[in-house]
């Protein structure tokens, strides 16, 4: 088994809970049919990831307005309403970050596809972002997962040897872009089964 020396978290959906429903439950009356169909093709996935890799927001949401003038009200609370998007910390996972820190045998690292705009704010809410040696933040990047660039930027800027790093995501695109470069990948369902996982790599909490 080869051993590994350095772990690096995905954040949203691991650690930190970030759902646009908190927002558009709301303003849907309650109606999930609708606020789905709103997040499937007018504010859909691909166009917010987009913004992850360093797109403006600002570009963003005007070039939306354009497209579904009628839904513009809803369009501009994506990002003007964010925050209240951005929910708690996954309490399982983060004890299980607080051991590695505390652990001198391991280097523990973020590697997160998220907007540099919106970044600071999460800083702010989650103090406890300061524990890690280091994050990578795609938006800051120009770059973002599941692309192999970013992964080789991760393991080069922080001197990390692929074949002693796990890589915890929840998309299992992402855990696949990481083992196309040589990382050890883990597909994240939840705490307890990631304790299993890592403990299974050799790894001691």
């Amino acid at each position: 088994m080869k051993k590994i020396t350095t772990v690096i978290f995905d954040l949203g959906g691991v650690l930190i809970d970030w759902n646009p429903e908190y927002v558009y439950l709301k303003e849907f009356r309650g109606n999930r049919t609708k606020m789905e169909w709103f997040l499937e093709h007018i504010c859909a996935w691909d166009w917010n990831v987009n913004q992850d890799a360093g797109y403006s927001l600002e570009k963003a949401t005007e070039e939306r307005v354009s497209l579904f003038p009628e839904y513009e009200e809803l369009i501009r609370m994506y990002y003007g309403r964010w925050e209240e998007m951005l929910g708690y910390a996954h309490e399982g996972t983060l004890d299980i970050l607080k051991r590695l820190v505390n652990n001198p045998d391991y280097r523990v690292l973020a590697l997160t596809n998220w907007s540099g705009e919106t970044w600071p704010k999460a800083i702010a809410k989650f103090p406890w972002l300061q524990w890690f040696e280091g994050i990578l933040v795609s938006g800051d990047e120009g770059m973002r997962k599941p692309f192999s660039e970013i992964y080789e930027r991760m393991l080069s800027r922080y001197s990390i040897k692929a074949s002693e790093a796990v890589f915890i995501d929840d998309s299992l695109k992402n855990v696949k872009g990481c083992e196309d470069v040589g990382i050890t990948g883990i597909h994240f369902k939840d705490s307890q089964t990631l304790e299993v996982q890592l403990k299974a790599l050799g790894i001691q909490l």
